[in-house]
Formats: C-alpha cells, structure tokens, sequence
C-alpha cells in the first residue's frame, strides 16, 4: 500500500513487462493467436476495473509478453498475480491445443505474492510520464544478454552515427 500510495502522489506511472513461454506453436517460434487473445481479455478486465492504466500484448517467438502501465510501483502484488494468473489461463489454452512446452516457464504451482523466481522474465521501472515519452522494449527469445552489444552501441556509442 506505502509504495501504491507513493506513486499516486508523485504522478509515477510504472512500466512492468513480464513474459513468459506458456507454449510454443511450430515449437519455439510463435504463438498461438488464441494465447494472445486469451492474455489481451486478462488485461481488458485489469485495465476496465482500473488496475492497469494501459497495456499490449506482444510475442517473441514462443514467449508471451506483457506489457503494462499503472501508477503501483514496482513489484506490486495485485500487477504480478494478474500476470501470473494470465500465464496459467494461457497455459490451460496452450494444453487444450496440445502445443508444445505448454506452461514450461511458470516453475512454481502456486503464486507467491511476486513472480519473480516463479519462472517468468520480469523487468520493472517507475518513472514521472513527461508529454513525449517513448520506451523501446528490447525482446529475445533463446539468446543472451549479449545480443544488443552491437545494435545499441550503433545507436548510442559508434562516432560515426552520434554527435
């Protein structure tokens, strides 16, 4: 409540998106539109009943990304179960279909107030919104960390493309 309340006052708005592999259609490389769909109805309820401020549903390879708004600070429980609960919906879409790996990411059998360490990729940040404010979300499936040395040093460190 302290960190909900701490963002409402400062005009915060977090970013949280969290994924995770909930079943692979033609193995790891893509999703099953019906995951999508299934996650895209989670999230309507969340923004509708005012949780979320906003949200997208994306895809890299067989990962199921969610990304959301909303003004609770960082690890905030209600956001996470939403999450969590939204992977085992998808999960339970991903078996009914037979898809491959279907819930291989959610590690734990019950949510425990924050998925992190349950198995789903998590990365979080509040910050004050200003007029323009875009946010790039890097997205991977199957690689490291490793992968974005070369594109963000060409978009930020080459001498040759920044002043």
């Amino acid at each position: 409540m302290a960190t909900e309340q701490k963002a409402a006052d400062t005009g915060k708005v977090t970013l949280s998106v969290i994924k995770a592999d909930i079943g692979g259609f033609v193995g790891h490389s893509a999703m099953h539109p019906a995951l999508m769909d299934c996650a895209k109805e989670k999230l309507a309820v969340a923004k509708k009943s005012g949780l979320l401020v906003d949200y997208h549903v994306s895809a890299c390879g067989d990962d199921l990304q969610l990304i959301m708004t909303h003004r609770h600070g960082v690890d905030h429980e209600p956001v996470h179960r939403l999450a969590w609960d939204t992977f085992e919906a998808g999960t339970a879409v991903a078996k009914d279909l037979h898809l491959y790996g279907a819930g291989q990411d959610l590690l734990a059998d019950a949510f425990s107030g924050n998925v992190r360490g349950q198995g789903p990729g998590v990365a979080e940040m509040e910050f004050v919104e200003r007029k323009s404010d875009p946010v790039l979300i890097f997205m991977a499936d199957k690689t490291s960390a490793g992968a974005w040395n070369l594109p963000l040093y060409k978009m930020f460190a080459d001498p040759f493309t920044t002043a």
